[in-house]
Parts: structure tokens; sequence; C-alpha cells
């Protein structure tokens, strides 16, 4: 098909097509003949794509249509398929009413309409229809011939149910399945059935679907026959059997009626359409198509998903995803970059709390005794770290290069994975107590993900190392350069020893106060050695701070200082951090400048935190002064 063209309508059958390049519309609704019955058409009128010819459309009224050439022009390939009722004569209230009566007939939808199109993707000529009467039409010779089932002759469906949707299977030429519901009359079941015989014969799958959902569409996967979806009048769900038990997806939708869902095939997404105008997606299925009943009864499951793919994110509004924009602008999400990794556990992996709390529930609720546990096995409880799900990325070396954590508990559950290794700088917490800060790209390539648990300090690996891939989206337009992630590697181990610096130094400083006051108290020693001691470690902090950070008073104004290892390495990780291209010369030199310089501001820190500093506590103890917190221990 043609991606740039799409279509679109709005009440009582006007069709257009929309051209997505230039976003002109042209009306292509079809029309009656000269001396034709007046067209009736849903308010929500169905329109298929053939799956066979993407020029070709079907569109229905009270009859279907059809274009070879995407709406520029029409032919009727049915009579009228509907009971062909006057609705002004039809009883409502239990009487049938006159002239004076409440009618708006612009604001109603019109009725004896078709309400749903079904192609086979194996047979062209396969074609069914559902109507808002309580009919079923089926040709096999391309709309020349039509054969009417009344759905009053399905199990347990109403003779005035009304066809929500009707699909063709995917890999079954002879199996369709049809959507009813029957809420117009104050019945709200699940009405959800399958014929494997082109409608000759039905039987129910809506099984354990809870009564009140009725079933607004039904969708089939493309690769796993068994695995279908449903929209209900309260939520999502799937079945992995044929409809033999229905699972709900939870997750963060909200309990409303979604009226559509469709498989985006390309990506295995789930795209589902609220009554309240909103979608909904469920980024990649395909963990799904594996599961079974069976499967199910496992202790642990892991799905690595589909390929990762690798670039840096772009924010065309500015540095972040909305900019300056607030709400103002429109913006929905985009998946998780990275690889998404998706695993089901079949129980909670519970804590000592949670397991005494489940061993008393049945004693509290028969009004029996709960004895209190004792001091000690609530010490356990409170000390316990709480059980932790890990997922461990290896590289194809086998080596580690990140852990993840994830929720304990029953059910399926998913990670992002940034594609980045761990900070290596300085172990810090993430600004928002949820993301740990991370580091350079990984390179793409092979990588394996495996699941284990961690309870009461005892590792258990649950599922083996799973492979999965990570691979570059797009060339730019320079080629990269071919030690880029070395180059990384390489920058990252030396921002370690800088930030190790810089932190230490910062610590010093803060010292330096609590180091004077318990000078100032000490009861012996001398005075003013202690104090010309205290001074030179305050004079050494700041010309140390100064070389890497720059001049204080400068800095105090914004004003331009001469560059500083700090500077230096801001500049390079500025200059790599938008882009896969990797370093430029100048990275590579400026580098290579802030390495040498470096080396001599280490190794004084180093003596000033390792024995100048150390020296001066232990001088200050020995004169009687107060203990220090990181001091030797009196």
């Amino acid at each position: 098909g043609n991606p740039d063209i799409m279509y679109a309508q709005w009440q009582q059958g006007n069709l257009a097509r929309v051209d997505r390049i230039t976003g002109e519309v042209v009306h292509i609704q079809p029309q009656a003949r000269p001396g034709e019955a007046i067209e009736r058409w849903n308010w929500d009128a169905p329109i298929l794509v053939s799956q066979h010819q993407p020029t070709r459309l079907y569109f229905a009224s009270q009859r279907v249509w059809r274009s070879t050439n995407r709406g520029d022009s029409w032919t009727a390939i049915s009579g009228d398929l509907t009971r062909d009722e006057d609705r002004l004569l039809l009883p409502v209230q239990g009487r049938q009413w006159s002239w004076e009566a409440g009618w708006d007939l612009r604001a109603m939808s019109q009725y004896n309409t078709i309400t749903s199109l079904g192609e086979s993707p194996l047979n062209e000529d396969l074609i069914y229809v559902g109507t808002d009467d309580g009919l079923i039409q089926i040709t096999d010779d391309g709309g020349q011939n039509w054969r009417r089932v009344e759905v009053g002759r399905l199990p347990g469906v109403p003779d005035t149910a009304f066809v929500n949707d009707i699909r063709a299977d995917l890999f079954d030429e002879d199996t369709v399945y049809v959507a009813l519901d029957n809420h117009k009359y104050g019945d709200y079941k699940p009405y959800l059935l399958k014929s494997t015989n082109r409608g000759r014969s039905w039987q129910s799958i809506a099984s354990n679907l809870e009564d009140r959902h009725l079933v607004w569409r039904i969708v089939q996967d493309h690769v796993n026959p068994d695995l279908l979806f449903t929209a209900t009048e309260f939520g999502l769900f799937f079945t992995l059997d044929g409809g033999e038990k229905w699972i709900e997806l939870t997750g963060d939708a909200p309990t409303i009626a979604f009226r559509d869902v469709t498989l985006q095939r390309r990506e295995d997404d789930l795209v589902a359409a609220s009554f309240g105008r909103g979608f909904f997606i469920v980024d990649d299925i395909s963990p799904l198509r594996s599961l079974t009943r069976d499967t199910l009864d496992e202790e642990a499951l892991l799905f690595p998903g589909r390929t990762a793919l690798w670039y840096i994110e772009q924010h065309p509004l500015a540095f972040s995803e909305g900019g300056s924009q607030g709400h103002g602008y429109y913006r929905a999400p985009n998946p998780p970059f990275g690889a998404n990794f998706t695993y089901y556990l079949a129980k909670d992996i519970t804590s000592l709390k949670d397991q005494r709390l489940e061993q008393e529930k049945p004693l509290i609720k028969a009004g029996k005794d709960t004895p209190f546990p004792g001091f000690e096995a609530i010490t356990e409880e409170l000390q316990e770290i709480s059980p932790q799900i890990i997922l461990t990325v290896r590289d194809s070396d086998g080596q580690i290069v990140r852990r993840l954590k994830g929720p304990a508990k029953k059910g399926f559950h998913r990670v992002n994975w940034d594609l980045r290794y761990p900070d290596m700088s300085v172990a810090r917490m993430g600004d928002d107590k949820k993301q740990d800060p991370t580091g350079f790209l990984v390179a793409p390539g092979d990588y394996t993900v495996s699941l284990a648990s961690r309870v009461r300090g005892v590792t258990t690996e649950l599922v083996e190392p799973k492979p999965f891939s990570v691979k570059r989206l797009r060339q730019g337009a320079l080629p990269p350069q071919q030690d880029a992630a070395e180059f990384w590697a390489e920058v990252s181990e030396f921002e370690r020893s800088v930030r190790a610096v810089s932190q230490a130094l910062a610590d010093v400083d803060k010292t330096l106060p609590l180091l004077d006051k318990a000078r100032e108290r000490a009861s012996g020693g001398d005075p003013v050695r202690l104090e010309e001691t205290w001074l030179t470690l305050r004079a050494e902090v700041h010309a140390l701070s100064e070389q890497i950070r720059g001049n204080p008073a400068r800095n105090a104004l914004f004003e331009r200082t001469q560059p500083t290892v700090r500077s230096r390495l801001n500049l390079i990780l500025t200059g790599l951090g938008q882009s896969t291209y990797g370093p430029t010369n100048t990275h590579r030199q400026q580098l290579a400048i802030a390495k040498q310089e470096f080396t001599t501001l280490r190794n004084r820190t180093k003596h000033l935190v390792e024995t100048d500093l150390p020296a001066f506590e232990a001088e200050l103890l020995a004169a009687g002064a107060p203990w220090i917190a990181g001091a030797q221990i009196p």
C-alpha cells in the first residue's frame, strides 16, 4: 500500500481520502444512481482496505460498495443486505408514534445499516457483512450471491443483536469470528462466537468474559492463530487458546470502554482506541505468542523482545522531550529507548513479613489468635532486604555490561535497558531515586540477558541467558570513527579518576571547619603549630580545587577562565554525548592534555588525603582534641 494515503470519515458515511504529503482531503463517498433507494449509513460506516490489493476499497451503507481506484469510483456489489424496515413505523417503548413525537433523525444513527465488513486474506472473493438489525451476510463469489444468516440462530444470541465486528481468520479460509451486542435492549452480555464452516454453524468463545463486558472488537494475531485480542466495554483481553480462557490486559490502562483494537504488524504493537477518545499502545506483544497454559505454570519466563535499535534520541523542540512547550503542544510518549525485557513470575517472591502476614490471614478471618512472633523474628523482618529480581546483561564475550532490577511480584513485568553502561565515575543515587546515572552507549552487537532472584542474600538464576541484538538504526552523513567505543571507554575511565579527585577535595573542604573547631578545643599540643598545619592544609585544598575547577572569583561572575582538567573533560563529554560519530581530533587532543595536567594534580590529592590529612587528625587526637568523623577511632 501507500503509507501517505489515509482514509477517514465523519457521520452518515462521509468518507474522505487524505494525502499525508500535501494535507489535501478528497471526498469519496459512493453515490446512488438515479432511481435507486436513498443510501442509509451507519454512524460508523465500515471501511475496509483489501488485503489482496491496496487500491481496492470496500465501504457499506445498506449495501456493499467496492472501488478499485482508492475511491475515485464505486460499484455496488450487493443489494440491500439489511431487513430494509421503515424505522418511523417501528415500535418505540412498546408502541408506534405519530408526527408530533420528538423525532430528531439528524442526531440519531440511521437504522437497517451495515456495521461490519470482513474480507478473507486467503480468498479475495470471500466477504462477510454484519448489520445493526441482526443479520450476517456471506458471499464467496465476490458479491454475486449472498447467503443470509439470522443472528438469532447463533447459540445464545438474541434476534435483536447488533453486529459490532466480523473478522475472517488469517490462517483458515473457512473460519470467521463475530462480536455482537444487545445493549440497546438492556442486555450487556458478551456475545463472541466462532464458525469453522463459513457461518453455517457457530460456537461461543466468550468463555470466562464477565457479564456486562459487551464485546466491541476482536483481532487475531498474524503469527499465532490461537492468540486473540478483544476490546470490551471495560477493558482489553487476550486469549492464548483461541478463546477457551480470556486474560485481562491491565497495565496503566484505565477501566474504560475500548471500541477498537488492532495490531501494527511491523512493530508487533497492540493499538487500542477508547471511547474516551484516547489511544493506548502495548509495545511488542511477541512474548505472548510463545505462551501456553503449561508455560504459565513455570516458575519464571524471560523474553528478550525485539531487536534493540541503537541511535541518539532527538528532541526537535529543545534539549528534552517537550522543550519549554509545557502542555500547550500536544505530544505522546514514544516507547522507551533501548531494549525492553519482559519477564513473568508464577508467584510472588515474598519477604519474611509477607509470609507471616499470609499465614495470619486465615486466623484473623476465623477470629482466632495470632500469637506474637517474638522479637527475634521481627528483628529479622526489619533487617531483611526486600526480595529482588535481577536482570543481567552480558556482551558476546560474557562480560557483565549492566545489572537491572525489577519487581518481584506475580505476573508480567517489563524492564527497560537504555543501552548504556552504568555510570562508573562516582557511586551516587539518581536524581529521582528511580533511575541510576548511566554512562556511554554500548556498541551494537550481540548480547544476552538472564533473570535471577536475590532473596535474603542468596542469588538464584531463574532463567538462563537469552540472546538479543543491538542494531544501528541508521548511518550518518559521515562514517563513524572506528575506535569510537574504545575512546568512550577511555574517557569513562578518566572521568572516574577526575570525579574521584574532585569529590575527595570537596569532602576535605567540608571537613576543614570541623578540623578548625577541633583545633580550637584541643587541651594540649602546640597551638601555633596546629593552626599553621591547618592553614597549610586549607591552602592546598584551595590550590588543587582551582586547578580542577578554575578560579572561584571568575567562576562566581561566569567570567572566562583558563582551561582546567575538568573543563577539558566537560568539553569532551559534551562533544560525545549527542552523537554516535565518535571523537574528533580536537577531542583526542584535549584528552591528551587533560591527562597530562591531571597526573600531578592526582598525586598531590592522594598525598593530601592519604598522608597529610590523617597525620593532622592523629596530631589533633594526641593533643586531646574532639574526634572528627572519618578519622581513626581513638
